[in-house]
């Protein structure tokens, strides 16, 4: 699966080098706040440089744009997200417990990637043709792998339930929906929220504790 993001930095940077990394990655984590804060439509590049107390072609200097700041920041998240289904090989384990390990993969990682994973979410009118189909790529791969080691779970007499893809769908959505409630500050650590989401999602699934038998 490919992975390179749909948007490549195109500003006047030729080739990263550690001090550029840096100084992207301040950018990246301003930008975000501000996104954060107050919407795409409400955050320029002015304020985005006020916020560094840097100039505006430091900015453009590894950025066209704040779409394309904005793009960059949503794709990291989105490729921990919907690879967290992704198993070696040679990993031989029973199918549910990649399940339940990639479901809670998937729930840290939204987690951790807090804000910039809840942007497409927010403001989904903002990204271009060319990323949306890229997302819609990782995401079909996500659920392709999770639907086929749902059914083979279900075959292990594992997991109890009936439409795969709907079933996917609604334990995947706890994680989709936390962009609407959750804060970092909040009564639940992030692991402890993790933990919940993980076990909840897990009965959506119908995990069973003990193999189910098949009658004789």
């Amino acid at each position: 699966m490919n992975q390179q993001p749909p948007v490549q930095a195109s500003g006047r940077q030729k080739a990263a080098t550690a001090g550029s990394d840096e100084k992207r990655e301040r950018i990246l984590r301003a930008a975000e706040a501000l996104f954060d804060a107050q919407g795409y439509a409400n955050t320029t590049i002015e304020q985005i440089v006020q916020q560094l107390g840097v100039t505006k072609p430091f900015v453009y200097y590894y950025f066209r744009n704040k779409q394309e700041i904005f793009e960059t920041l949503s794709w990291a998240p989105a490729v921990a997200c919907f690879t967290a289904m992704d198993f070696g090989a040679d990993d031989d384990r029973p199918a549910h417990v990649k399940v339940t390990e990639g479901i809670e993969r998937l729930i840290r990682a939204t987690l951790a990637h807090h804000p910039s994973a809840f942007f497409p979410y927010r403001e989904p009118q903002v990204y271009r043709p060319e990323y949306l189909a890229a997302q819609k790529d990782l995401a079909n791969h996500f659920y392709d792998r999770l639907c086929a080691l749902l059914e083979q779970g279900r075959d292990d007499g594992m997991f109890e339930f009936n439409d795969t893809k709907i079933t996917a769908l609604a334990a995947c959505s706890l994680p989709g929906f936390l962009y609407n409630w959750y804060r970092p500050d909040g009564r639940l650590s992030q692991d402890e929220v993790a933990q919940e989401l993980a076990q909840l999602a897990w009965r959506v699934l119908g995990l069973r504790r003990t193999r189910k038998r098949n009658p004789a």
